[in-house]
């Protein structure tokens, strides 16, 4: 690396919440640079999840935390040659990293559900994942369990 890190540019909150992360997860989400839609389906995906929920003590936005931190990994493989041959290497990962992959599985999971809205499609993923289920999950502990096949390797980590 021969240049300067990229410095963090600081997220305003968003104006419902005042909450850093869900501008964050918005911004994922956003295509086309329509962050104004984009928060409208954030924000009516966790009315959705406020009528559907189970836990009555919980927000939606409380419950989309959690469903979060349960799909957020703790380690992962990376690549990494070693006298011609590449080994999966697991290391572990950054907490700012750990926070980005968990959004990038949650919206890509949601997005491939087949529900007629983005929101609904979203509210349903986030709920699946609340409760420890759903393909964002499932993601998350097969990255577990390949780091886990791949242990004899991490001597050779970097």
């Amino acid at each position: 690396m021969r240049r300067r890190q990229a410095k963090k540019r600081p997220l305003l909150p968003d104006p419902k919440f005042n909450d850093q992360l869900v501008t964050r997860f918005v911004n994922m989400m956003m295509w086309d640079g329509k962050k104004s839609v984009a928060f409208k389906i954030f924000y009516d995906s966790i009315a959705i999840i406020e009528e559907k929920k189970q836990d009555e003590e919980k927000t939606g936005l409380e419950i989309w935390k959690d469903a979060l931190s349960n799909v957020m990994p703790h380690v992962e493989v990376r690549s990494r040659r070693v006298g011609g041959a590449t080994f999966q290497i697991p290391m572990q990962i950054r907490p700012d990293r750990k926070v980005a992959t968990a959004m990038k599985w949650l919206i890509s999971f949601a997005r491939k559900r087949n529900e007629k809205t983005m929101a609904q499609k979203l509210a349903s993923e986030v709920l699946a994942a609340a409760k420890e289920e759903g393909a964002a999950v499932k993601k998350r502990v097969d990255t577990h369990k390949m780091a886990e096949a791949n242990k004899a390797f991490s001597h050779f980590r970097f």
